[in-house]
Formats: C-alpha cells, sequence, structure tokens
C-alpha cells in the first residue's frame, strides 16, 4: 500500500480549520523555531495554534528543544478526534486500528495482507468514510490527516495495539521485510528484552545502510526503549539521536541526545546548531576515541566541515595531523585544506581535483558535497553545480532533509560566480526554509548570508544589509568565521558597487588577509580582487599588491583560467597607464575559457573605464556596452550604473533599460515580491514566506511601484496579468 503525501480530499465532514481572523501566534516565534514547530506538527494549523501558547520562554526562544510527542504537541485536538473515533463503530475502529499501526509512525505497507490474514471483513470501512475520517480504496486506507491517524492509533488500547502488530509482523515475511517485521515484533513487545533489543539494532544499522534514516530512528529508540543494559541502552540512544538527526528531526535528535553523553553526536549536533569551533573539539575527541575504524575516518570528515565553518583553515592542519597519527586516510578535501593553510598550492591541487572528481551521481552525500567544495576552490563552477546537485538528490533518496539545504550551501557560490543570481537567490530562499525546518541554524546563518551576497549583486541595499545584519549576528555567536566574512565581504560589495571606495576597501581588506574569520579560501576568492580595485580607487596598494601576490600563486597552482583571469585585472588594476591594457586583455581571454560571467563583465567595465581615460573612444564604447548589457541580464542595476556612467562620460546618451515588462525592470526580489502582492497576500505573509521583515517588503512595494510607474496594487495585478 502507498500512502501518497497529499490524500485525496474527504467530504464536507472534516473537522473545520480555524478562520484567517487575526494573526497566529506563531508569528511572534523566531523564524527558525516557528518552521520547526510548523513540521513538527505535520503543517497543521490547529496544532500550531494549540502548541504555540504552551511552550516554555526557553523553547519559544529556540534554547530547548521543542515537544515532540503527540500527547505533548496537541492533546486538545487529540482528545477532540479520540471522541469522533470512539463514536465509530467497533468493528471499523478495529480495522482503522490495524491501518494506524501499519503507517504511524514506521510505514510498514502491510494492511491488505493483514486483512486477508486475519479474515477481516473491510465493509466497515464504510462508516469512516462516511464520518470523513478515513477513504478506502485498492490501496489501502487513506487516512484525513496525520493527526486523525495518530488518534486512531493512541485510542486503542495496549491490547489492541499489540494484537494489531503482531499480525502485521506475521505477514511481512518476504524477501526485504525484515527489517518492517521486526518493528513490529518490538512494537507488540511487553517489556524489556535482550533478544529483540539486539535484534531491532541489527534491523536499524540495516535500514541505516540503505538510507532510511527515519526507520532506523524508530528501530533504534525502541530498541533502547527495551534494553536492559543501561551502557547498551546509552549507545542504542546516541544513534536512535543521530539518526533523527539526519532524518530532518531536530528536536527528537537533542531529545534523545539529553539522555546520553557521547562526544561524537555532540560534536555533530553542535556543528549544525551550536558553536563550529567546540564541533570541531568534540569531533576530534570522538575520533581520538574510535581510533582505526571506519567512524574515525566520518568523524574527521565531520571535523574538516567544522574547520570550514569556522573559517579557521588552520585547524584542518591539526585534523590532519591526527590523521596521520591515528593511521586513516583522511579526506582528500582535508588534506587539500591542509596543504593550502601550509602554502604548498600545487599539492592541494592534486588533492583537490582527486577530491571534485568523485561526484559519480548516486554516492553518498556528504562526499559529494566535500566535492563539491573542492571544485568550488579549483574554480570548476560546473562541477561545484553538479556535485551540489547530485548531493541534494541523494539526500533526498535517502530520507536526509538536512542535508538537501548543506549542498545548497555551497551551490550559492557557484551561481554567484556564473552570473546566476536571480537562480541562486531563488534556490537559496528553498534551502534557506529547508535549513530552518530542519533545525539547521548553523546552514540557515551561512545561506542568510548568501542571500546578502545576491542581495548586493542585485542592488537590493536594504535586504542585503537586514540578511548580513542577522547572518553576522548569529555567525559571531557560534564562531562561524565563513558566514560571517560572506556577509562581509556583501556589504564590502554594495561600498564598491555605490562608489564608496575607503568603506570598501577597509572591509575587503581584512577579508582578503589571514587568520581566524579570514583565512578561507573561498572568501579570499571572493575578496582580493574586489580589494584590489578598491585599493587602486583610494590610492593606498601596499597591502592589496601583497594580497594579489598570494592570490596569483594560487590561481598559477590550480591552473583554473577565471582565477588566472582576475589575477591578470588585478595587475591591470596595479599597473600604470597604457601598460594596463594588455594585462585587461589577457584577462578577457582568460575569462573566454572560464565561468565567471559576472566577473568578466566586471572586468570589461574596468577596461572599458580603462580605455576611455586613455582616450580610445571606440574601443571603450564596446567594452562598456557589453558591460552593461551583462549587469542588465544579471539583474545587477548598482554595476549598470557604473556603465551607464562611463559612457555619459564618453559623450554617449544611454538611457535606463524601460518598458512594461516588469522581469525586465525589476530586481529578482522585486519580483517575487510584486507577484505575491498580486496575487493578494499581505505585507505580513510575504514577508514570513521570504523570509523578511515588513517594513523591508513595504520598501520592496514602494521600488516596484516606483519602477513601474504605479500606484496602486490594481494597477500591479492588471500590469502583471498583461505581461508574459
Amino acid at each position: 500500500m502507498v500512502i501518497p503525501a497529499n490524500p485525496p480530499p474527504l467530504d464536507r465532514t472534516s473537522p473545520p480549520q480555524p478562520t484567517d481572523a487575526g494573526p497566529c501566534p506563531a508569528s511572534a516565534l523566531p523564524e527558525g523555531v516557528r518552521a520547526r514547530v510548523t513540521r513538527v506538527v505535520y503543517e497543521d494549523r490547529r496544532a500550531v495554534a494549540e502548541l504555540v501558547p504552551r511552550l516554555t520562554e526557553r523553547q519559544a526562544a529556540g534554547a530547548d528543544p521543542l515537544p515532540v510527542e503527540p500527547a505533548e504537541l496537541a492533546p486538545a485536538l487529540l482528545r477532540a478526534l479520540r471522541r469522533e473515533i470512539r463514536a465509530l463503530p467497533d468493528e471499523t475502529r478495529l480495522l482503522l486500528e490495524l491501518a494506524a499501526a501499519d503507517q504511524y509512525p514506521v510505514a510498514t505497507h502491510a494492511f491488505l495482507r493483514a486483512v486477508t490474514a486475519g479474515r477481516l471483513d473491510t465493509r466497515p470501512l464504510e462508516a469512516a468514510e462516511a464520518a470523513g475520517v478515513a477513504h478506502a480504496s485498492a490501496g489501502g486506507v487513506f487516512f484525513r490527516d496525520p493527526w486523525t491517524r495518530i488518534a486512531v492509533y493512541e485510542s486503542a488500547s495496549p491490547a489492541d495495539r499489540r494484537a494489531a502488530h503482531q499480525l502485521l509482523a506475521r505477514v511481512l515475511g518476504g524477501k526485504g521485510e525484515t527489517t518492517r517485521r521486526s518493528w513490529h515484533r518490538g512494537a507488540a513487545a511487553l517489556g524489556p528484552s535482550a533478544r529483540l533489543a539486539a535484534e531491532l539494532r541489527t534491523a536499524a544499522d540495516r535500514a541505516r545502510a540503505e538510507g532510511r534514516p527515519a526507520l532506523a530512528r524508530a528501530l533504534a529508540e525502541r530498541a533502547a526503549d527495551l534494553c536492559p543494559d543501561p551502557a547498551q541502552e546509552a549507545r542504542l540512544l546516541a544513534l536512535a539521536a543521530a539518526d533523527a538527526w539526519y532524518s530532518g528531526e531536530p528536536d527528537r535528535a537533542r531529545r534523545l541526545a539529553a539522555r546520553t553523553d557521547d562526544s561524537a553526536l555532540n560534536g555533530l549536533l553542535a556543528l549544525r546548531t551550536g558553536n563550529a569551533a567546540e564541533a570541531f573539539d568534540a569531533l576530534l575527541t570522538a575520533a581520538v576515541r574510535q581510533e582505526r575504524s571506519a567512524d574515525a575516518v566520518e568523524l574527521l570528515a565531520l571535523a574538516t566541515e567544522a574547520a570550514v565553518y569556522t573559517g579557521d583553515l588552520r585547524r584542518c592542519r591539526e585534523a590532519h595531523v591526527l590523521a596521520q597519527w591515528l593511521d586513516l586516510p583522511p579526506s582528500g578535501i582535508l588534506a587539500a585544506l591542509a596543504c593550502a593553510v601550509e602554502g604548498r598550492y600545487a599539492d592541494a591541487r592534486v588533492l583537490l581535483k582527486g577530491a571534485a572528481g568523485r561526484c559519480a551521481p548516486g554516492g553518498d552525500p556528504r562526499s559529494l558535497i566535500h566535492s563539491g567544495i573542492a571544485a568550488l576552490m579549483l574554480g570548476d563552477h560546473t562541477r561545484t553545480v553538479t556535485a551540489t546537485l547530485r548531493a541534494a538528490a541523494s539526500a533526498r533518496a535517502r530520507g536526509a532533509p538536512g542535508t538537501v539545504a548543506q549542498a545548497m550551501e555551497f551551490r550559492a557560490y557557484a551561481d554567484f560566480w556564473t552570473g546566476r543570481p536571480r537562480a541562486g537567490e531563488a534556490a537559496a530562499q528553498e534551502a534557506l526554509r529547508q535549513a530552518r525546518a530542519t533545525g539547521q541554524d548553523n546552514g540557515a546563518c551561512h545561506l542568510q548570508a548568501a542571500l546578502a551576497m545576491f542581495a548586493a549583486v542585485t542592488g537590493d541595499e536594504e535586504a542585503c544589509r537586514e540578511r548580513a545584519a542577522a547572518a553576522r549576528s548569529h555567525a559571531l555567536a557560534h564562531g562561524l568565521g565563513l558566514p560571517a566574512a560572506l556577509a562581509q565581504w556583501a556589504l564590502a560589495f554594495l561600498d564598491l558597487a555605490g562608489g564608496r571606495f575607503p568603506a570598501a576597501a577597509a572591509r575587503l581588506r581584512a577579508l582578503a588577509g589571514f587568520g581566524p574569520g579570514h583565512g578561507h579560501r573561498a572568501i579570499r576568492h571572493l575578496a582580493t580582487p574586489h580589494y584590489v580595485e578598491a585599493a587602486v580607487r583610494t590610492g593606498d596598494t601596499r597591502v592589496a599588491r601583497a594580497a594579489h601576490a598570494d592570490y596569483h600563486r594560487w590561481a598559477t597552482a590550480v591552473r583554473s583560467p577565471d582565477d588566472l583571469a582576475l589575477s591578470a585585472r588585478c595587475r591591470a588594476l596595479l599597473a600604470p597607464g597604457a601598460e594596463a591594457v594588455q594585462h585587461y586583455r589577457e584577462a578577457l581571454d582568460l575569462h573566454a575559457r572560464g565561468a565567471r560571467d559576472f566577473e568578466r563583465a566586471r572586468t570589461e567595465l574596468l577596461f572599458g573605464g580603462a580605455l576611455r581615460r586613455l582616450r580610445q573612444r571606440t574601443e571603450a564604447r564596446d567594452r562598456l556596452h557589453s558591460a552593461l548589457e551583462a549587469f542588465e541580464s544579471f539583474g545587477a542595476p548598482h554595476c549598470a550604473a557604473q556603465a551607464r556612467a562611463e559612457l555619459r562620460a564618453l559623450g554617449t546618451s544611454v538611457t535606463p533599460h524601460s518598458g512594461t515588462d516588469p522581469a525586465a525592470v525589476l530586481t529578482a526580489q522585486q519580483l517575487m515580491v510584486a507577484r505575491m502582492a498580486a496575487e493578494g497576500a499581505t505585507n505580513r505573509e510575504i514577508g514570513d514566506r521570504l523570509n523578511l521583515s515588513t517594513r523591508t517588503i513595504d520598501h520592496h512595494l514602494r521600488g516596484v511601484f516606483a519602477r513601474l510607474g504605479i500606484r496602486s496594487r490594481i494597477e500591479l495585478v492588471r500590469l502583471l496579468g498583461e505581461s508574459p
């Protein structure tokens, strides 16, 4: 029996939903907590309305995990549903209880076989359909909603539940059904049993190996409940907590983790939602305890991610030394980062190439993410996109939604470099929602910084500053140097594009240097070329020349056409007069072999300005027009304004892009806001969906009206309806 994600609608007897009158109390919660509340109650607004007022102050702030058991989440809703269930005939309830046991909390798809084996008459299910409780079909029983299914299961007596599980276990005897049979055997147990606990642990290991962490969590948690040995129980709880985390149940994971003391588990949770430096230390400690096992290799890989998040890549050298001491094979990216920290760039390239090449479809999601990071550092953005998309697909197939968001964190850089801010922004928005719903607070911080980066490029200053402030606030409190530095870069680019060169140079100087929070190669890739530009504009190039020298060493070692192009652009900026022309030509030749379309347009803009000052007017005009067209296609109005200013300085008349096509006039963020407003969403609703404040949405709408030359939402609806 297949349980559809969206069961068919039932009749009008379904319990009424709350009206839209008045704001939902969840709107007062922090965005991450609100997303988790919605997820933990199956997106049911009745349960949201009941749960939120009952949260403690610490739960509402996100400091303590949310409740996870149905009786804690929405007791009043469950009581009302139980009353509805008890009004049904006994034969109907018996069938519904069997169907619920087959579906909750583990779907085993054995209902129809159990009905046949038990010689049960299914005609009483007609009463359930008439009452609007469930819908029976050739595929099985489909409940009205998850809460009705839970109410049916919990309204059964313990004896009836055990009988249902025993019947389901009896019919699950086919090939590949051992794991689900073990679940029902464990669910039917009366009390502690070492034999059953061992069987469930084996089943959990099998489910984990098959990429089913949600099932593994249920099996491991039940095994812990039945285990008479306290030490073994603690190990089972740690496994269940890790499985809960990977399956997108962060609050259950934290509650299970509180019942055990496992350094590996604590390191994992700290990596995703706590302090990255503490996560690194905990994971390294756990790796030492595991010594020469496969688990130690896995822990070192997680420690590498923690080091990447801190931005202090010298920690990678510590982990690499530990791997050598333990005689473990470190991941390619760990060894490569250790080489990069030591300045052995050629060795780093070889290791990164090996890591980047391991991106075949269907692989382990974390290995694919590491492959994407390696490709990103090599400047191979096509492979970065491939690896991260495959990582996301593999994570979805394995039931690990939190890992999907982690993959998209690093894809954002490739979208930026290749001049796709609108696509990148949309992907980052979706990943941010996923990260918040699955408790990935540190990943959400990184995605906030990425969205600030896209807002800087698309000229949305208010959104950029709001995103950057949110990212930096969380990052600085959790030791996350990478997102803090990325948010700082976004603010610096705003200054650079707005002509505030001293402010841009001051921000970028730190990012192009070394030290905790500033040594991350990806951020130095972003910062150094723009720092050289800002430094030249301010006339203070001493530090910029040193930063460029290191950047050129890296570009030469990794042999990335785009990195070499940007290095040539830096040389052009630092060269006097006509000497710069040849460097610009070299940069554009290299850009033609690369993929960073946005930076190619920036190079043409700077080259056009240099040609204008050298009075080479014809070529200057061609270069500037090419840059202008690129910036308009990217939706980068600040950069387009710089190109227009250079063209006006040449005496060329240029008017801003005009027309009534909103997609051609508005930024990506403005277009999303405009479409939601045209669909009738309020400013608060738009803000909730885009994770922005109501004030920012109001600012966006004023900008939309000004750019489109309209005065009301009615005109906006008409205009968007007419646009293709």
